[in-house]
């Protein structure tokens, strides 16, 4: 028979598993508090597993992860999936500058960025949705029409 990792709760811990599993915004958040909480009760790794759907070996590594960095170790670090293709920092002066000197035509402006870029290339809808994510950005900040950094594309002048 093989040892159990059974991670020993305090109240305090105990009931932030709970909380985190009750009203955590992220499902995998939730289930790994529910497979901590079914950890104390002394279960096997494999029974756990079957309960919120993995395999007993990722149940050990999130206890042991539990163990060493607290409840805060049971959320998704910042870094997974795919990284950007633009940049609002370094992107964004570029982009809009192209966006100026061809401010009713899209496609000409991205082609223009992509000019200066040397040979660095976005698909079309990339470009759209980073141009809709500034002028998003512009307008939560508080700045009205005229402030916009964003050119407008009415026709009107």
């Amino acid at each position: 028979m093989s040892r159990v990792n059974t991670p020993k709760l305090s109240e305090g811990e105990r009931i932030a598993l709970e909380t985190g599993y009750r009203t955590g915004k992220a499902h995998t958040f939730r289930s790994r508090c529910h497979l901590i909480l079914l950890k104390a009760e002394g279960r096997d790794s494999k029974s756990v597993g079957a309960i919120v759907k993995m395999c007993d070996m990722s149940v050990n590594n999130w206890v042991n992860r539990y163990k060493s960095e607290g409840i805060e170790g049971l959320c998704t670090k910042s870094g997974r999936g795919r990284k950007p293709l633009l940049n609002k920092a370094a992107d964004a002066p570029g982009i809009l500058e192209a966006v100026r000197a061809n401010r009713q035509r899209v496609d000409m402006a991205k082609a223009g960025w992509e000019a200066a870029q040397s040979g660095r290339t976005v698909s079309r809808d990339v470009f759209r949705r980073f141009l809709k994510a500034l002028a998003g950005a512009t307008s939560e900040s508080g700045g009205d029409a005229s402030e916009s950094p964003i050119p407008n594309s009415t026709g009107s002048r």
